[in-house]
C-alpha cells in the first residue's frame, strides 16, 4: 500500500528541490545594490504621515463580514444544488437553517448601516 504513495513523495521532493534551487539561484546571481530608496519604507508613493497602528472605521469590518456572508453562501449553494436530489429533505432543511443564519447576519449588517454608502 505504501508503494502507491511513492509517486506523491517523489513529486513533493522534486518540487521542493526545484523551488530551493530557484531561490538559491536568485539569491546568488541577483544584483545586490542597496541604496536609500530601496531600503526606505514604501507606502503609496509618498512618505508616511500617520502611525501604522491607526484605527480603522467600523464600516471596514462590516463590509468584511458582508463579504464573508455572501462568499459562504455562494461557496455552499453550488455544491448543494448539484446534489439536492441525493440529500433529500434533510439536506434541504440543513441548507435552510444555514441560509437562515446568514440572513440573520445580513439583517445585522443592514441594521448597523453597512449597506449605506457616503
Amino acid at each position: 500500500m505504501l508503494e502507491n504513495y511513492l509517486p506523491v513523495l517523489v513529486f513533493i521532493v522534486i518540487g521542493g528541490a526545484v523551488g530551493c534551487v530557484m531561490l538559491a539561484m536568485g539569491w546568488m546571481l541577483g544584483p545586490t545594490r542597496p541604496d536609500e530608496q530601496k531600503l526606505s519604507p514604501y507606502e503609496c508613493g509618498f512618505e508616511s504621515f500617520e502611525d501604522a497602528r491607526m484605527k480603522f472605521d467600523v464600516r471596514y469590518y462590516l463590509v468584511a463580514i458582508l463579504f464573508i456572508i455572501f462568499d459562504l453562501e455562494i461557496a455552499f449553494l453550488f455544491p448543494w444544488a448539484i446534489v439536492l436530489e441525493q440529500v433529500g429533505w434533510f439536506g434541504f432543511a440543513a441548507m435552510s437553517v444555514f441560509l437562515g443564519i446568514l440572513v440573520i447576519g445580513f439583517i445585522y449588517e443592514w441594521k448597523k448601516g453597512a449597506l449605506e454608502w457616503e
